[in-house]
């Protein structure tokens, strides 16, 4: 095994150097005589050595760890320390907490086979030797019988790593292939339409994704130019903690921005963690009615005669009248005439009419579009939650309508209104595959793929890569995550789906611990941890410098667990496929020769040994400003799409809503309207009269760290409840409050605040399903699935019901 040089702690230095100076000081013969004192002190120089590693969660960042090791057992952890200390990927409290995780007394140790129902939690020890054989027997039956448009590796994010995740996938294209992810519970309706607006044919231009500096600007940019920063549904505090993640990035742009005489804008339905010490940055808002505030703010620009016409002749589709395409001309299809009332539903857009709506003064809304109007440099951004709605498709492409219609994008200090920028490059790859299935399920999708998959098609379903899935889903493979029940949404629904083995017939998780979907398993399998292996992983995907960490083990894994790797390499033997897996290389060969792959691309990365000895390297990427080529030039430049221009007006979707198979109340909208959504803005009943959203609680990343004690502890699972709710109700802070949904019913803690808004309550997404799943399904844990309702979205058929949900409370 290529195991990394450690290097010798500073207090084991500092023990050394003295007694080496005593040493010294006494002369040769002492040196002669005292053979034992220079044993002594090379033991205590010893007797702490330093392995590298990483937080390989899903927060966006991958923060760095120093394991300090004595007797082959962590003693504690320091983390980053290394180079300028304005680019240290500094763990925050959560991730220094992984100690805990890896000597918990909850790890899984050894493999086990179900012996209750699926999701009792029920299952006996086995060998390693009778999992293999129980995977094998049931992958090649259901090869056999189903084909691989049957077997899906399940959405799971709990671990980020060059060898983390690929293993499962590198063999099951082996052995047939599986049906591929589209894309993910982040940015599901992100993803799905703002390609419509951005692009998404390589052939014609760029394209549009969340995770890149292209379609995006970077934090730092906004540090160096802008004047107004406007932030939606976005709380970096809570959500990419870390010293090299987001949330240290928007300290130095606020300070930047507030040294130019700037402002700040933090529009949320709550009083999130980034604005808590900067009150007068929050403009309230009702949940799920950001584009109601945007359309407002789009009429008010074109009242003032604020917008930049000459942009949007040039470098949009669908504006207005002129630049509509031919079939959607003369019928007042355009955005400015939707925006002006000129449209189908004769309404204008005005504060008054958004005020209603979004719980937000018109004077507030006016005030906030003067802001922008005089602004510069203005810093438009959106956080991954607002689109997290069932009306989410209308939300991410309306809020980026707000830079559009000022012209405001593609300028030092603007932004697209996306997310802000993520790092250009990666410096090393994962472990490679190549799956032979082309057929996609939006991952959002896979409860129905297997109580019905069959039916499911491009149509009714959102398939890619295939004009059907043709199958139902036999087989779930989970390494690594909790999306079958616990983040994935209706837990009670989909409790009565999993347990049916009629129709899922194999399901297989790989974890640490005993999670809710873990207690679906028909056998289930130990992994080790990344501190308990050779581990290498770049920067995180929302850290904005470029990076590499190498480093591990920190101490031997515990029980059986074994490497994801190494299990999957004796599987493939089973089929007579190891040598084709392996490529004669082990784990450790791949992380080396994935490094040098790596380093050919970028030579100015240290080399193998020297990245082994010093465990990190990093460096800061350029600042980026979103759609700026396109900008500069469209011509030279266009973007991805039909047109080549930035399309308001989308006549493919246009299209989609004639064309596909739509739920009842569902529509596909060719410009970024407002629309409620289910469970939206006037769903609110008698019986369910309060709406309620989900949020990113600091003491887990989703439902990592969830069972850690201590984190609980400090950071309680709490509802957040405004007085003005709360005090007819009978509800003071601390009293435990049950919180019922269409969908099920949970138990919680309430939080009573003025931090959030009137008439929403907020509940921390990630707790832990605890529930009795045979008597009567309350969720003690208050893990806000058991709230929500099993509804994919119209186009991207992806979770926006996470943050649509209404809700009654009562005091338990």
């Amino acid at each position: 095994m290529l195991m990394p040089q450690t290097s010798m702690s500073r207090r084991g230095f500092i023990k050394a150097s003295g007694a080496l100076a005593a040493l010294a000081a006494a002369g040769e013969g002492a040196a002669l005589a005292g053979g034992g004192f220079v044993a002594e002190a090379a033991q205590e120089a010893n007797e702490e050595t330093i392995a590298w590693s990483q937080c390989n969660v899903n927060c966006g960042g991958n923060c760095i760890f120093q394991w300090h090791v004595r007797d082959g057992k962590v003693l504690y952890m320091e983390t980053d320390n290394t180079g300028n200390s304005d680019l240290q990927a500094r763990a925050c409290l959560r991730g220094r907490s992984m100690r805990k995780w890896l000597n918990h007394p909850d790890r899984l140790l050894y493999p086990m086979k179900r012996v209750g129902k699926r999701g009792e939690g029920k299952f006996e020890r086995i060998s390693w030797d009778e999992a293999i054989q129980i995977i094998h027997d049931n992958m090649e039956r259901i090869y056999a019988n189903y084909g691989p448009n049957s077997v899906f590796i399940n959405y799971a994010t709990g671990m980020y790593s060059t060898t983390g995740r690929n293993p499962s996938k590198r063999l099951l294209s082996l052995l047939g292939g599986f049906v591929n992810q589209g894309a993910d519970y982040s940015t599901h309706m992100m993803q799905v339409v703002m390609p419509y607006m951005f692009g998404s044919d390589k052939t014609k231009g760029s394209i549009y994704s969340p995770y890149d500096n292209i379609n995006a600007s970077s934090f730092t940019e906004a540090e160096a130019h802008s004047d107004l920063i406007v932030m939606f549904g976005n709380s970096p505090a809570e959500t990419r903690m870390g010293g090299a993640n987001a949330t240290w990035d928007f300290a130095k742009v606020r300070e930047a921005v507030y040294a130019r005489g700037g402002k700040v804008v933090n529009i949320d339905y709550r009083l999130n963690e980034t604005s808590s010490a900067h009150a007068d940055e929050w403009l309230p808002i009702r949940t799920g009615t950001d584009t109601a505030l945007c359309c407002a703010l789009v009429h008010e620009f074109i009242v003032d005669g604020k917008t930049d016409e000459e942009f949007l002749v040039r470098y949009c589709v669908g504006w207005d009248e002129d630049t509509l395409p031919e079939s959607a001309q003369g019928q007042n299809l355009s955005y400015k005439a939707y925006i002006m009332g000129e449209g189908y539903d004769h309404i204008a857009k005005t504060p008054e009419w958004a005020a209603e709506i979004t719980q937000i003064p018109a004077e507030k809304i006016r005030e906030l579009a003067r802001d922008l109007e005089k602004a510069e440099a203005p810093f438009v951004v959106q956080g991954w939650g607002p689109q997290r709605h069932t009306n989410g498709e209308q939300t991410s492409r309306a809020i980026s309508m707000v830079p559009i219609a000022l012209g405001k994008i593609g300028l030092p200090g603007t932004n697209t209104g996306q997310r802000e920028a993520e790092p250009p490059v990666y410096l090393v790859s994962a472990l490679p595959f190549k799956n032979p299935v082309t057929t996609t399920l939006p991952v959002y999708q896979f409860i129905n793929a297997i109580d019905h998959g069959h039916k499911m098609t491009a149509t009714n379903a959102g398939i890619t890569g295939a004009d059907a899935l043709g199958v139902d889903i036999k087989c779930l493979w989970n390494y690594a995550g909790n999306c079958l029940t616990n983040q994935h949404g209706d837990i009670n629904y989909t409790h009565e789906v999993l347990i049916d083995e009629n129709k899922c017939e194999f399901i297989l998780v790989w974890d640490t611990v005993m999670t809710d979907s873990a207690k679906y398993a028909d056998l289930l399998l130990p992994d080790a941890m990344r501190s308990e292996q050779l581990n290498m992983q770049t920067q995180g995907y929302s850290e904005y410098y470029t990076g590499v960490t190498v480093g591990g083990p920190a101490q031997e894994a515990p029980g059986e667990c074994r490497i994801h790797y190494d299990v999957c390499a004796d599987i493939a033997e089973t089929f007579g496929l190891r040598d084709e897996f392996t490529e004669g290389r082990t784990q450790e060969d791949w992380i080396r020769f994935l490094y040098e792959q790596g380093r050919e691309k970028h030579p100015e990365m240290p080399t193998w040994e020297q990245i082994l000895k010093q465990g990190v390297y990093k460096t800061k990427p350029d600042q980026a400003i979103g759609l700026k080529d396109f900008r500069d030039d469209p011509i030279a430049h266009p973007l991805g799409t039909p047109s080549g221009k930035i399309e308001i007006y989308s006549e493919s979707l246009a299209k989609l809503n004639e064309t596909w198979e739509l739920e009842e109340g569902d529509k596909i909208f060719a410009i970024p309207e407002f629309d409620s959504g289910f469970q939206g803005y006037g769903a609110a009943t008698d019986e369910y009269p309060l709406y309620c959203s989900g949020f990113h609680h600091k003491s887990r990343t989703h439902s990592s760290f969830g069972f850690i004690e201590e984190l609980e502890q400090a950071a309680r699972q709490q509802m957040w409840i405004n007085p003005v709710d709360a005090e007819p109700r009978g509800i003071a802070m601390g009293d435990i409050c049950a919180v019922k949904s269409p969908a099920g019913e949970i138990r919680i803690e309430a939080r009573v605040t003025n931090r959030i808004i009137p008439g929403t309550v907020g509940i921390p997404q990630g707790a832990w399903h605890k529930a009795d799943m045979q008597g009567d399904r309350v969720d003690k844990g208050g893990c806000i699935n058991t709230l929500t309702t099993y509804r994919p979205t119209p186009l991207a058929k992806g979770n926006g019901n996470a943050h649509s949900i209404i809700v009654q409370v009562t005091k338990a």
